[in-house]
């Protein structure tokens, strides 16, 4: 016999209860905010970036500025194309950090600012995506890794310079293009001068930035070489490519332009890893062998999980859901009884013509019992279970 409900017990936590458990990632989560505060506030005063020469990171540029400064070259820093141009006349050296970076408009327009001007254009890593474009008389070769090279040229800077780190970007020379090439790696320069012609300055094409780190300015000739590269003219502009940069882009011409600004081997990086998690998927989802039955730790009566799911369903007032469980255990049943196939016992048209031949006499309307409407309230819901429990049992005993 069961024992009567004496109340409702509520299963939701207190307030208690969640601050415990969540107080642990609150406390790490203020730990991250603030650490990240103090280090925003610590490093706001200084430039950190890549090749930036303001910031005194390993990999900033801020020791070559600071030596050029110190031989009279005057350094100007340019965040868009616009300042970049604008800023560069006669006797200036325009250096582009990542000439990858911008996009087709804006390489033409970059392009047309170095056949105008007379002083030189260092152009740092550029690749496959810009050349076309800026030195139509070179292309780029796959990569190779940064190491100490040997000049093997007679370009003046690199015989001063001697041995220096170079790789990246290696270039190749179309035929009846006029360069000196320099350092080499299986036969390809990472070093490419094209002299001046016409009203154009000379360009250097440098494969890879490594020369300019502070890390590596020290080290080998790595100095001399971008002190010669860099300082041969009074004026140095200092031009770094960056997202928010929109100049010469068509208005409201947007398609494409944050692609155009990723390096191609991030795209092809996100297809491998993607590639990697598909198959990683794929190796872990597989079935090792048969399933294997575990005896329960605890017996439970079909009663009381019976009973426990029917206290879900009033608690949730969802006699819809009940009527149809009760409903669609009949149809399941009887069917068998009626010669139905399982697969149309919850077919009206298969199974109801077979229950009236079954029972021509009855008095329950079998279509309403079986497939009629939800119950308005719990006592239609129990009216309906016992009707189809006297439906079942009037079946199996004609």
């Amino acid at each position: 016999m069961s024992r009567p409900a004496t109340g409702t017990t509520s299963t939701a936590p207190t307030a208690r209860q969640v601050w415990t458990r969540a107080r642990g990632a609150a406390l790490v989560l203020a730990l991250v905010l603030i650490g990240g505060l103090v280090l925003a506030t610590v490093r706001s005063t200084d430039a950190h970036g890549t090749l930036d020469p303001r910031s005194a990171d390993p990999k900033g540029s801020r020791a070559v500025a600071e030596l050029l400064k110190d031989r009279g070259v005057t350094v100007t820093l340019a965040t868009t194309l616009a300042e970049a141009t604008t800023a560069t006349d006669t006797g200036t050296t325009l250096l582009v950090t990542t000439p990858d970076l911008l996009t087709d408009t804006q390489q033409s327009t970059l392009h047309a600012a170095m056949k105008s001007s007379t002083g030189r254009t260092v152009l740092i890593g550029a690749g496959h995506a810009s050349l076309g474009t800026l030195i139509p008389g070179v292309t780029s070769a796959p990569s190779t890794p940064v190491r100490e090279r040997t000049p093997a040229c007679t370009l003046e800077a690199a015989t001063r310079a001697g041995s220096a780190d170079l790789g990246g970007e290696r270039y190749e020379i179309s035929p009846g293009t006029t360069a000196e090439a320099c350092y080499a790696s299986d036969g390809l320069p990472t070093l490419v001068r094209l002299p001046a012609s016409g009203t154009a300055g000379d360009t250097v094409l440098l494969g890879s930035p490594d020369i300019l780190y502070n890390s590596r300015l020290d080290q080998r000739g790595n100095a001399s070489l971008a002190l010669q590269l860099l300082g041969s003219q009074p004026h140095l502009v200092w031009y770094l490519p960056s997202l928010s940069d929109t100049t010469d882009t068509p208005a409201g011409d947007t398609t494409g332009n944050f692609l155009a600004l990723i390096p191609s081997g991030w795209l092809w990086g996100t297809l491998q890893l993607a590639l990697a998690a598909l198959l990683a998927a794929l190796w872990r989802g597989r079935r090792l062998g048969p399933l294997v039955t575990e005896r329960l730790p605890v017996a439970l009566r079909a009663s009381e999980a019976t009973e426990g799911r029917a206290r879900l369903y009033r608690k949730a007032n969802a006699r819809d859901h009940a009527a149809s469980v009760l409903r669609t255990a009949t149809r399941t049943r009887v069917a068998p009884l009626l010669g139905v196939p399982a697969q149309d016992a919850h077919s009206p048209d298969r199974l109801l013509p077979a229950l009236s031949t079954r029972l021509p006499e009855t008095t329950a309307d079998p279509r309403n019992l079986l497939f009629g409407p939800a119950p308005a309230d719990d006592a239609t819901l129990i009216r309906l279970a016992d009707q189809l429990d006297a439906l079942e049992r009037e079946v199996r005993t004609s």
